[in-house]
C-alpha cells in the first residue's frame, strides 16, 4: 500500500519537516557521488554497525574516528539506495507535518531524533553481534507514525492498493493503515529471531526491530511529549 495524503490539516508551516526531507536527499546525493569502496567506508563509519556499538557499550576501543554513539544520530540520514529513500521521505512527508503542528518545531525535532535513535537501540539489542551497518530514516519515521496515530487514529489516509495492472486509490482510516504496517513489521521482526533470512539486518535485509521499535517507542514519547494535549477537536477537510 502507498500512501498519497491525509486529510489533517495543520496550522503552521513544518520548516523541521521540510528540513529533515532536504537533509536526507542532501546526504543522499553525497553519497550517490562516492565511489563503491569510498560509499562501504563512509558507512561503517557513518551508520550504526551493532558489534562496534556493542563494544563501545563495554569499554572497548573502537578504532574509528568518530564515537559509535554518533551512529544512532547520524545513520538516520544515510539510505542504501533510491527507493530507500523515496519511500522514507513519502511517509515523513504525509505524516511529519501533523505531529510537528501538534508539538512545535523544537519538541518535535528533539521528538524525531530521539525517536530514530531508540529504534537503532531497538535493533542492536537484537543483532549485537552483526558487523553489517543498519542505516535509515525509517525508525525515526516509525516513531513520527506511532505518534501519529495517537492523536489521529481516525484521519483518513489516500491510498494506492495495487491490484495487478490496476492502482485504485481508497480511504483507509489511519488506525487500520498504520496499525496493519507496525503488525507486519513486528511480525517479520520476530521471524527474523527464528531463522536467518532476508528478513531482519543480519542478513543484509530489512531493520524491521527498528520500525517496530520506533513505532511504539513513537507513541510512548508522543504521549510524554504532549500529543493528547486538551485542544479544541480536531477538523479534517475532505479530498480535492
Amino acid at each position: 500500500m502507498v500512501p498519497i495524503r491525509d486529510n489533517v490539516p495543520t496550522k503552521i508551516v513544518p520548516y523541521v519537516t521540510y528540513g529533515l526531507v532536504a537533509a536526507n536527499i542532501l546526504a543522499f546525493i553525497y553519497e550517490a557521488d562516492l565511489p563503491p569502496q569510498q560509499l562501504d567506508g563512509f558507512f561503517h563509519l557513518f551508520a550504526v554497525v551493532p558489534r562496534e556499538l556493542t563494544a563501545s557499550f563495554a569499554g572497548i576501543t573502537v578504532n574509528q574516528p568518530v564515537p559509535e554513539w554518533i551512529t544512532l544520530i547520524t545513520s538516520q540520514f544515510l539510505h542504501g539506495g533510491l527507493l530507500h529513500l523515496g519511500g522514507n521521505m513519502l511517509f515523513l512527508w504525509i505524516f511529519g507535518n501533523n505531529v510537528e503542528d501538534r508539538l512545535g518545531h523544537v519538541k518535535y525535532l528533539i521528538f524525531y531524533l530521539a525517536c530514530g535513535v531508540l529504534a537503532a537501540l531497538a535493533q542492536w539489542f537484537f543483532s549485537q553481534s552483526s558487523g553489517i551497518p543498519s542505516l535509515g530514516a525509517s525508525g525515526a519515521i516509525a516513531g513520527v507514525m506511532g505518534a501519529y496515530i495517537l492523536r489521529y487514529p481516525t484521519a483518513e489516509v489516500l491510498t494506492l492498493i495495487p491490484l495487478g495492472f490496476f492502482f485504485p486509490a481508497v480511504r483507509i482510516p489511519a488506525f487500520y493503515f498504520l496499525g496493519f504496517w507496525f503488525l507486519q513489521q513486528a511480525a517479520y521482526g520476530v521471524a527474523s529471531l527464528e531463522a536467518r533470512t532476508n528478513i531482519g539486518m543480519e542478513s543484509g535485509g530489512i531493520a524491521y526491530w527498528a520500525h517496530a521499535g520506533g513505532f511504539l517507542f513513537g507513541a510512548v514519547l508522543g504521549f510524554l511529549f504532549g500529543m493528547l494535549k486538551t485542544e479544541p477537536q480536531d477538523q479534517y477537510s475532505q479530498y480535492s
